[in-house]
């Protein structure tokens, strides 16, 4: 037999798993003798012995016997040391058949052999027993030093890593992660992530890993992480599965803790938008000083008018008296939607996301900057019917502010009549809303159109800007589900395009729906006698509101104003009956969210009758109203609003 066939038939030996021993150029009576010996033992029998006459290579696993012929010993040597080179020493049991003995077998013991034996030897199956404890013994080693290297390659990466089977059981962690939850690594191996964080943080988990599992890409979500101290953390986690070649499928997970990360991004968001509304703070004075200048003057005509003792009123002044107020009206009516405007635009908390009227965000956004815009550019607008998309107005709104602040830094110090600005809404491709801000300034060249979006870049002075404008307008939009492209170029202005994802909502249904007022206004309406009414309790400390509110409803309610509320549940406990309440929100002594707690325990039945209003609200309060109380009356209101409100919580 050829020595490279023999080495092929020992390797498939190998791999059945059976007991081998090849040997080498050994004389046939010896070999005969050593294959006797073994058949002889257990382990021999089921030994399959070959002859070649020089070893093969790869060389196979088992035993190896070479032959010392009794040449030169540096030659006998030489193929011990060749052998043990090319040995895997573990599953190797290298044998020298020879009479040399003392320093000489010693030298070949050196050079490789594992034992120098004078022929033809004996005890040849309790080598086979050595042979298989030392290839055990071997793959235990083996064994733990991969699993070793393996766990030291998981404990040097920074950041929390797991890996899960295919039933979510952590199979492996690191050091990091065992610190994030605050438990070693033995009492997590085995278990589900639902046994160590609350109920919905594991259903989300869930998802995301079989959202992994199911469509082999990488999976990346963001959100809240409560440890075992019930802290709360913001992280980023990366998902990947993998298979074995045996079919078994895994999953690793890398977890970032983006808790300041996000604080500071959205510190970095609401300095930003301070600094927009700054940059805004003298059009929108303009805007409420112009209709506030008629107003008080008006107001002021009407007071001089009804001040005299006698009061007659010509026909022909009647009719100058009603345009009076009427003027009044429509400026506090100025006044009030540029204040709605910048609360929306400027309020500090993370509101929620919903549909969103594309074009009320767009005229909103241009009636905080009407001034500057007035002043700075002559301006063109083309608000097309789209549908709303998913958001949060006011971001929107902070978004095409950006857009219009930076058209109007690239016109420079041109003349107004020169700067040309176009802004537009239309449909996008098919299931998209595109928003373009158009300019003619100076453009960009290549190099800076590159980096206008990263933060803090900027080509103004020091003192021009933060350059975080356009990064943060980049940010909001990505959060909504959009991308922003711009095209410049070099003294050819540019164009900003925000491409949206649109809901399938039509744009009407963005915005909210006015109810239809169940008392109609007007001179023509009856007025119903005083005992049949129905009773409204009104709770504000401001006098003012409380008769401005009683006036406007005389005729369709019996209204008590009280400035306090614990008075009001002093008579509510007194047995005083009324049919609703309207209570203000935010009051010295007892706030309106106190008084609703401590009325749904002394009237229940009076509690869903309740409304709440306010001129302003923290997040504690609103999140207070949406569990507790019906929909939310905002100062200041119009009539219609008033009565609206207080109709709904008659029924």
């Amino acid at each position: 037999m050829r020595s490279g066939d023999a080495g092929k038939m020992i390797l498939r030996s190998a791999r059945s798993d059976a007991v081998h021993a090849m040997l080498v150029a050994v004389p046939a009576p010896v070999a005969q003798d050593v294959e006797r010996d073994l058949c002889a033992t257990a382990e021999g029998r089921a030994c399959r012995v070959i002859r070649v006459e020089s070893p093969p290579e790869p060389l196979p696993e088992g035993l190896l016997v070479l032959w010392d012929h009794g040449g030169p010993l540096e030659a006998v040597k030489a193929r011990c040391q060749w052998a043990h080179a090319r040995r895997l020493q573990t599953r190797t049991w290298l044998v020298v058949l020879t009479k040399r003995e003392g320093d000489e077998a010693e030298a070949l013991v050196a050079a490789g052999a594992d034992e120098c034996v004078a022929p033809p030897g004996t005890r040849w199956g309790a080598r086979l027993v050595a042979l298989r404890r030392r290839s055990s013994d071997g793959d235990a080693q083996a064994l733990r030093r991969a699993r070793d290297m393996f766990q030291g390659a998981l404990d040097a990466v920074p950041e929390p890593l797991f890996i899960k089977d295919r039933e979510h059981r952590l199979v492996a962690v690191n050091s990091a992660y065992c610190r994030l939850l605050d438990q070693p690594a033995e009492a997590l191996r085995g278990t589900v992530t639902s046994v160590q964080v609350p109920q919905h943080e594991a259903e989300a988990s869930w998802r995301q890993d079989e959202r992994a599992f199911t469509t082999g890409q990488t999976v990346e979500d963001e959100g809240s992480f409560t440890d075992a101290r019930g802290r709360s953390r913001e992280v980023l986690t990366q998902r990947a599965a993998y298979m074995l070649p045996n079919g078994e499928r895994f999953l690793v997970g890398l977890v970032r803790d983006v808790t300041e990360q996000s604080r500071l991004e959205t510190q970095r968001r609401l300095a930003e938008r301070m600094t927009s509304v700054g940059t805004l703070a003298a059009g929108v004075a303009h805007e409420i000083n112009n209709p506030l200048s008629y107003v008080t003057s008006n107001l002021a005509y009407l007071w001089e008018r009804v001040a005299q003792p006698v009061l007659p009123v010509p026909t022909e002044q009647l009719e100058e008296l009603r345009q009076v107020v009427a003027e009044a009206l429509e400026g506090a009516g100025r006044v009030r939607s540029i204040v709605r405007d910048l609360r929306t635009f400027s309020r500090t908390e993370e509101e929620q996301h919903g549909p969103v009227d594309v074009r009320r965000a767009v005229e909103n956004a241009v009636k905080l900057m009407r001034d500057e815009l007035q002043h700075r550019a002559c301006m063109a607008c083309d608000l097309e019917p789209v549908a709303a998309v998913h958001g949060n107005e006011g971001r929107l709104a902070q978004v095409v502010t950006g857009l219009l602040t930076n058209a109007l830094q690239a016109f420079g110090d041109r003349a107004p009549e020169e700067n040309l600005l176009k802004l537009r809404v239309r449909p996008g491709r098919e299931g998209h809303v595109l928003i373009e801000v158009e300019d003619n300034g100076h453009g960009m060249p290549a190099e800076v159109r590159q980096r206008i979006f990263d933060p803090f870049f900027t080509t103004r002075s020091p003192k021009g800007g933060t350059g975080l404008g356009l990064s943060i307008c980049l940010t909001l939009v990505h959060a909504m589900g959009g991308h922003i492209e711009v095209a410049s170029e070099e003294g050819q202005g540019s164009l900003f395009r925000v491409e949206l994802p649109a809901l399938t909502l039509p744009p009407e249904a963005a915005r909210p729906a006015q109810a239809t007022p169940a008392v109609a206004e007007g001179p023509s309406q009856p007025v119903r006698a005083t005992r049949d009414l129905r009773r409204l309790l009104l709770i504000d400390d401001e006098p003012a509101v409380g008769s401005a509110v009683s006036r406007l409803l005389r005729n369709l309610y019996e209204v008590h104003v009280i400035q306090d509320a614990r008075e009001a549940l002093k008579r509510l406990s007194h047995g005083e009956k009324f049919d609703a309440i309207l209570c203000d929100l935010m009051m010295p002594g007892m706030s309106g969210m106190d008084f609703l707690v401590e009325l749904e325990r002394l009237a229940p039945e009076l509690a869903p009758r309740t409304g709440l209003m306010t001129g302003g609200v923290n997040p504690q309060a609103r999140e207070f109203v949406g569990r507790r109380a019906r929909e939310l009356l905002e100062k200041p209101f119009e009539r219609d609003q008033l009565c609206t409100f207080v109709e709904t919580l008659m029924q």
